[in-house]
């Protein structure tokens, strides 16, 4: 069975930071596209960070650029992503995706094969 188990959400303070975490199981995590969506109220759902382990690339969206980082711990098969700076822009609901395919960029996929439950960021203005 597919898990893709995320932690790490919560209420933090604009320019705060907080660590998510995304444990998988049930996939060989190598070989797969490891990453992060939100989704705000009211908004599309956005593409914000995944790790391509397959060519060792990471990719992140212009918005969290500089300010978010995504990396993968192989032996734990979990994907981390720090989050610095936050603002109230960033409040979502974060969700852990995989993808086994991924093409040239990962946040650009056709499909994703996995989606985890979600876990809520709120930053306080």
């Amino acid at each position: 069975e597919v898990q893709l188990v995320e932690s790490g959400g919560g209420s933090v303070q604009a320019g705060g930071s907080l660590t998510l975490s995304c444990r998988t199981s049930g996939f060989t995590f190598s070989d797969y596209a490891v990453g992060w969506f939100r989704q705000a109220p009211g908004k599309e759902r956005e593409g914000v960070s995944c790790n391509s382990h397959s060519i060792g690339a990471t990719f992140y969206a212009a918005s969290v650029e500089g300010r978010f980082t995504i990396s993968s711990d192989y032996a734990q098969n979990t994907v981390y992503l720090q989050m610095n700076n936050l603002s109230a822009e960033d409040t979502a609901v974060y969700y852990c995706v995989a993808v086994r395919v991924p093409g040239a960029n990962c946040l650009r996929s056709v499909a994703y094969d996995y989606w985890g439950q979600g876990t809520q960021v709120t930053v306080a203005s």
